[in-house]
């Protein structure tokens, strides 16, 4: 066999999906939630803030668990918890409730990510990491598209709480083929041929032998990293604001019902799967053509992450639903489409050893967003009575962060990019 790394890859593709449904199932079911247990916006805010104080702080422990112990065994006890707690989501009685059980499922999902890019960088080559991880991802927005019309209907024809526990079946199963079938590294698998290990372990991004392997801090000040982390703060943002709070603008704002808000978050979600699956594509390919690794993350970031922004903002001007749709839609797909380039710039500078460390912090200082976001925007619609405020506050992140790759992505400011690239493209 000589494609057993791209079944990791559909293995990983389904985990994605199954995340984001599980992810934005309240989100697409918060209406009918709000109105069971007497919740206001600004409260509701809360609850979806909850979740990315739990999966902001295992971004990183889940990145160094998955160092320390493997990503394969990481990413069954992450996908077990969270599965559990989605299900327990239907047993809330109250705000209280609610808000602890989304806490520890925000936790649960935290190492998905950082053990996604673990994965990958154990089972693939360099040259074809971005895209792998792209195509890994892509399941994410997926879910995210089934989610309203899986959970909105299943909510209208039998209640939230019944929603709840289905989706949660889902991870369940796939735990089952995760672990015959997934191993931590090709060396371990049974069915893995030696031209297909050799090819893996030749081509690696950045030197793995201990002696070369520096303490967690350095990396951290790298800027290629800085700009990682801040450019995905202003991805989180956008991505974040969409995920919690555009179902709800639909139904309060533009007074869709919960069937028809549910069919149209649909069509983001589907351009968003398709941007992602391109994303990785797209960056290797620049890569291929210029030779230059930097110059292809920095372009790909700058265009992606401004073209998001200037259609966030503009969503919250228009004075028709369809047009702040389209504008969301094309925001989402812009959004994806640089979805993979920010782990590509962890694999291009960092180390196996530390990959998972390094990931995991960026990670978790971009998923901050998702605390400050979603109650922020809570507490402005609350005050405003309008969302107007909030689609332009999160354009404007979005666009204050490609501003910042522009300053910190320079060829003088990441020699260690111009060494690999030599090697690799040489």
């Amino acid at each position: 066999m000589t494609n057993i790394r791209w079944r990791i890859v559909l293995l990983l593709f389904i985990a994605g999906f199954i995340n984001y449904l599980d992810r934005s199932a309240l989100s697409v079911a918060a209406p009918a939630v709000a109105q069971e247990l007497h919740i206001s916006p600004a409260s509701l805010g809360l609850v979806f803030s909850t979740f990315f104080i739990g999966y902001a702080a295992f971004n990183f422990i889940g990145g160094w668990a998955a160092d320390r112990w493997g990503g394969k065994r990481v990413f069954s006890g992450a996908i077990l918890a969270w599965s559990l707690l989605c299900g327990a989501t239907g047993l809330a009685t109250g705000f209280g409730s609610l808000l602890a059980i989304r806490t520890l499922f925000g936790m649960a999902e935290g190492p998905l990510a950082t053990t996604i890019n673990k994965m990958v960088n154990n089972w693939f080559p360099h040259r074809e990491s971005a895209t792998a991880f792209g195509f890994a991802n892509c399941g994410l927005p997926l879910g995210g598209a089934l989610a309203g019309p899986v959970v909105g209907l299943l909510t209208a024809a039998y209640g939230w709480r019944v929603a709840f526990a289905g989706v949660a079946c889902f991870g369940l199963i796939w735990l089952i083929f995760w672990h015959f079938l997934a191993t931590d590294k090709p060396h371990q698998h049974p069915r893995v041929s030696n031209d297909e290990r050799l090819m893996i372990e030749s081509d690696r991004s950045v030197s793995e032998d201990p002696a070369d392997v520096k303490r967690l801090g350095f990396y951290l000040k790298q800027p290629a990293i800085l700009a990682a982390m801040i450019s995905y703060f202003g991805y989180s943002y956008v991505l974040f604001f969409f995920l919690t709070w555009f179902p709800s603008f639909l139904t309060m704002d533009r007074h869709l019902s919960l069937k028809s808000m549910s069919l149209a978050t649909v069509l983001p979600w589907l351009l968003g799967f398709i941007g992602y699956g391109l994303s990785g594509a797209l960056s290797d390919w620049i890569f291929r053509r210029t030779g230059n690794a930097l110059r292809a993350r920095k372009w790909v970031l700058i265009v992606c992450l401004g073209a998001a922004g200037i259609c966030v903002t503009l969503a919250g001007t228009v004075t028709t639903t369809a047009s702040a749709l389209l504008l969301m839609a094309i925001a989402v797909f812009a959004l994806y489409l640089s979805g993979s380039t920010y782990w590509a710039l962890i694999q291009d500078t960092i180390p196996g050893p530390k990959l998972g460390s390094v990931g995991g912090c960026v990670h978790s200082i971009a998923n901050c967003a998702g605390i400050v976001g979603p109650a922020l925007t809570g507490f402005l619609v609350q005050q405003s009575h309008t969302f107007f405020s909030a689609f332009v506050l999160a354009g404007s992140i979005s666009l204050v962060s490609v501003l910042a790759v522009a300053i910190l992505l320079r060829p003088r400011a990441t020699a260690q990019f111009e060494s690999n690239e030599a090697r690799i493209c040489g």
